[in-house]
């Protein structure tokens, strides 16, 4: 239930922006987020009384993620909406694990890459060019720049990922504190870059409030948690898979809700980065191999069962 939410969640989440964008600047809502998400957590670790760390390298890499996770993807995703629909936002939000794997096996040398995730790496590319669709002609004022400054947003997260399994990964923070500190810290900068970022008129109505509220409070507050709980339980890779949810949601809300138009190659691009995400995460591989083993063992049992006994095995 909680990988379920927290894809719907975050799904909405360009929707929400997109609403949001047309009373406040991009700052403004990057802002309100993590204002938002950083007291809701507060309030739940005050109320279950959960315990902070108190070495000061574990704030020393959640302030690094705070910076990488929240403020400069939030502020990248909010400037480029202003540019792009929300369903194509959601769409280049799932080059998230191609990203990852990028960082993971190239940068932080946390996990080396085989062969048929380097060829994953550059289908999910593929499928980004197909996105861009460069043959319709690219307009460097707005509409391409804006696309390349979702996947600087995407490339954040992606280190982020990265940079969480080497540096954090054995700090025996909860979920909740864990999730509070990411946002929290990022909440404090947000607060000292409040003259740059969030002093300018705004224009509110029960719409943009609304959904100010929903993408602070859930979006950037419960569903850290929820996700968080599903990495713990399923293991990073299932957990990334929340990644094939957000798309359908944000295209399907985008539709319904904004009256957005969906070109062909958007759907197609982001099959083929689909396509790219199960050969980088190695998925098509390991399914495989799990098929064999479940094949191998099953064999076994009906040889030794015999002729005669087969049947009486069936019943």
């Amino acid at each position: 239930m909680q990988f379920v939410l927290a894809g719907i969640v975050w799904g909405s989440s360009f929707l929400f922006m997109k609403v949001a964008l047309e009373g406040l600047s991009p700052g403004q809502v990057a802002w309100s987020r993590l204002m938002l998400g950083g007291l809701t957590l507060g309030l739940i670790v005050l109320l279950r009384r959960e315990h902070l760390p108190r070495r000061l390298r574990i704030w020393g890499h959640m302030t690094v993620l705070a910076v990488t996770f929240c403020v400069a993807p939030y502020l990248l995703f909010s400037w480029a909406q202003q540019h792009v629909t929300s369903g194509l936002a959601s769409i280049y939000n799932a080059t998230t694990p191609i990203m990852t794997a990028v960082m993971a096996g190239l940068l932080f040398r946390v996990e080396r890459l085989k062969a048929v995730q380097v060829a994953g790496i550059m289908v999910g590319i593929l499928g980004v060019v197909v996105i861009i669709a460069p043959w319709q002609g690219l307009d460097f004022s707005q509409g391409v720049v804006a696309q390349f400054a979702i996947l600087g947003a995407t490339a954040c997260y992606g280190f982020s990922f990265a940079y969480m399994r080497r540096f954090v990964s054995d700090t025996g923070m909860t979920a909740l504190v864990f999730s509070f500190l990411n946002i929290g810290i990022g909440a404090l900068i947000m607060l000292g870059l409040t003259p740059v970022v969030a002093l300018a008129p705004v224009a509110l109505d029960p719409w943009i409030i609304a959904s100010v509220v929903l993408l602070g409070c859930l979006g950037t507050g419960l569903a850290y948690i929820w996700n968080q709980n599903t990495v713990r339980a399923w293991g990073p890779t299932r957990a990334s898979t929340v990644t094939y949810i957000t798309p359908i949601v944000g295209v399907v809300l985008g539709v319904l809700v904004l009256g957005e138009t969906v070109s062909w190659n958007e759907p197609v691009g982001a099959l083929v980065v689909f396509l790219g995400i199960l050969l980088a995460q190695n998925r098509l591989v390991l399914a495989r191999r799990r098929r064999n083993d479940e094949g191998a063992d099953a064999a076994p049992l009906v040889q030794s069962s015999g002729g005669a006994s087969a049947p009486s095995l069936a019943d």
